[in-house]
């Protein structure tokens, strides 16, 4: 792969957002050419915002206009959307009833490396590296604190190869991929473990904010404290060697900060669902959030970000439990049957509201709607075998309209204070024979006792990875989270099995080299650096 895949390396036309923290709008990202014969000029700001943008928006132009990524569109390559597809499809979570070229490999675990969608991500992925790369070589030493977040923005999408397509082709450089060399799974995690560290003390302090405040959106030093936990916390897949320690350590610093769980609900909306509804950003639980990515129906429009999480998930029938703030109803994703046993472990969950399911299972993180649907998934792709999912919508806590009938306001908290209590109570346990002391425990019972779930004196470590899932799902986790238990592929796949997995209907176990998806084959075949991953 080479600059060709990636139209805006200077960025030639504005963004329309209003993201990090800036009031960003027409302008932002024009360049100005002083002569024909010299370069353009950057402007700093507008790059920066650019670095962010890459995350929440499919190119400079809005949803319909054209994608950063060269011969492919916003959807394919939405970096929400495939790391969405990529980790919630591939297991027991999520099952889409489509039939768009990628959508059956995620579905039985049968893909390759020419896989279209695993290939936008990766591009996007990249994308983000290079406007990184540029910003860090055109304007540094412009703003100190600037520079730290894009550093930190470079390591987050290194984070993501490292952890999806593990030996990667690595360069600080804004130069061709197809000239980088292949770094070692192992070795860039070092890398990425050194670069937060370095730039932590110059990004900003961290604080609750919301979205009328200055720096919401942007990366601060709990964002570097989270990504570093999520890292140790997966180490041993990584770099074959532990560090439950180190873990727990950078999850308590979240912990014991500023970015607090969300707890009060309002106007009959829980606080859980409050994170995921349309004025997330305003209604108070964005004190959680610690890495928000920005949405607003007008002035960003996308189909990969929470559009996404929205309109493939609901049909029009679930609008009984209230509109849900968007004239989309896509139909697609939904659970499968291992997902709302975490709820209703005894197989006896109801074909009821949204509203009643959260009553039946005793927790407001239940947020699936039965009626009219079959609980277990027999057709694959009829979108009515399986219970759907609700839980991210545009409504507004407040009761107030969003801004546009189509395109959203909710926010994705990419990052937020819930999975730090979690990665603390699991490495608690793993530290303590396998079940949790007083402190994990007391971290997992926060959570319940947030849901109105009803709280337990200790948790072994297969029961948190229980809770991850009943806390964290269809946020991008799972995939990551089995294969660190050795449930997803491997010696170990078939001591846990869920419907369709390895294009089963009941679920075969499959080989542990899936535990990383492919390089894709255009890379290899531009890159003689690089060496595929084994099997592929």
């Amino acid at each position: 792969m080479n600059l060709r895949y990636f139209k805006n390396i200077i960025p030639a036309a504005a963004v329309m957002m209003t993201v990090a923290g800036l009031s960003s709008c027409t302008g932002d990202l024009d360049v100005t050419p002083i002569d024909p014969s010299t370069a353009m000029e950057v402007d700093e700001v507008g790059l920066y915002t650019k670095c962010y943008a890459n995350m929440a928006l499919a190119g400079n132009t809005g949803a319909d206009g054209d994608c950063d990524i060269d011969g492919l569109d916003g959807g394919t390559t939405g970096f929400v959307r495939q790391l969405w597809n990529a980790n919630e499809l591939t297991t027991d979570e999520s099952i889409c009833a489509w039939g768009d070229p990628g959508i059956p490999d995620f579905n039985y675990n049968t893909w390759g490396a020419s896989h279209p969608m695993l290939q936008g991500f990766y591009y996007r992925l990249y994308a983000g590296i290079n406007y990184c790369n540029q910003y860090l070589e055109e304007c540094a030493g412009i703003d100190a604190t600037r520079e730290a977040e894009v550093r930190f923005l470079r390591a987050f999408y290194y984070y993501y190869l490292m952890d999806c397509y593990g030996n990667v082709p690595f360069t600080t450089k804004l130069l061709p991929l197809d000239l980088a060399d292949q770094i070692q799974r192992a070795d860039l995690f070092k890398w990425i473990e050194s670069e937060l560290k370095e730039i932590l003390p110059n990004l900003l302090a961290p604080a609750a904010r919301s979205s009328k405040d200055n720096g919401y959106g942007r990366a601060d030093q709990d964002a570097a404290n989270l990504l570093l936990a999520r890292m140790y916390l997966n180490a041993e897949v990584y770099t074959g060697t532990a560090h439950w320690q180190e873990a727990q350590e950078y999850a308590e610093k979240v912990i014991n900060g500023p970015h607090k769980l969300w707890t009060t609900g309002k106007n009959g909306w829980s606080a859980y669902q409050m994170l995921f509804m349309g004025d997330n950003g305003e209604n108070g639980s964005a004190q959680e959030a610690i890495l928000a990515l920005n949405q607003d129906g007008v002035k960003t429009t996308s189909y990969g970000t929470t559009l996404f999480l929205m309109a493939s998930c609901w049909k029009s029938d679930m609008n009984e439990d209230g509109d849900y703030g968007t004239s989309e109803f896509w139909a697609g994703n939904r659970a499968r049957s291992q997902l709302v046993q975490k709820f209703f472990p005894h197989n006896d969950a109801p074909a009821v509201n949204i509203r009643d399911m959260v009553t039946a299972a005793g927790d407001d993180r239940a947020l699936f709607y039965g009626k009219g649907r079959k609980l277990q998934v027999t057709t694959p792709s009829d979108y009515t075998s399986g219970y759907a999912v609700g839980k991210f919508r545009n409504t507004y806590a407040s009761g107030s309209a969003p801004h546009n009938t189509k395109f959203v306001d909710t926010d994705f908290f990419i990052m937020r204070a819930a999975e730090a209590y979690l990665i603390a109570a699991e490495c608690d346990a793993r530290l303590h024979n396998g079940y949790t002391s007083d402190t994990g425990t007391d971290y997992v019972n926060a959570l319940r006792q947030r849901a109105h779930a009803a709280t337990r004196t200790g948790f072994t470590t297969d029961e948190i990875l229980n809770e991850r899932s009943r806390e964290l799902y269809y946020e991008g986790f799972r995939r990551t989270d089995l294969i660190r238990y050795g449930y997803f592929g491997g010696p170990r796949s078939g001591q846990y099995l869920w419907e369709w997995k390895g294009g089963s209907e009941n679920g075969i176990a499959f080989d542990a080299y899936r535990n990383v998806f492919a390089i894709p084959a255009a890379d290899i075949n531009a890159n003689p650096k690089l060496e595929q991953n084994d099997n592929y």
